[in-house]
């Protein structure tokens, strides 16, 4: 809150989104991760699904789900089915430009931390 001119206030770091992120001292990555796409992890888990993949293409494509289906090799009903499960998972505010952008942090994130494929 310092940094931010507003030493009076008190405020969580998870409360700023990414921001919180850059300006904790932790540095929560897995926190950050956990809060912004946990929900989608856990469920591609469970489930054996591609959702993370098809957010990533997704959010690589331009937010264009026809460019996505060409990217995914899949049909464009199967990105949009996979992106409104999404929606539910995340709230329907998912795609508004500040989650979008915590979002796509989120994924490179993760994508960072998880062991490489051999």
């Amino acid at each position: 809150m310092r940094l931010l001119g507003r030493s009076g206030d008190g405020a969580a770091a998870e409360d700023f989104g990414f921001l919180g992120l850059l300006l904790a001292g932790d540095r929560d990555i897995a926190g950050f991760v956990e809060r912004t796409i946990g929900q989608v992890v856990a469920y591609d888990e469970r489930r054996g699904t591609d959702l993370l993949r098809t957010l990533d293409a997704y959010f690589t494509c331009g937010m264009s789900p026809a460019r996505t289906k060409d990217e995914l090799h899949v049909h464009v009903n199967t990105v949009a089915q996979r992106l409104e499960r999404v929606g539910r998972l995340l709230g329907e505010d998912w795609q508004s430009p500040a989650r979008a952008l915590e979002i796509q942090l989120a994924l490179r994130l993760h994508r960072l931390s998880a062991p490489p494929r051999h």
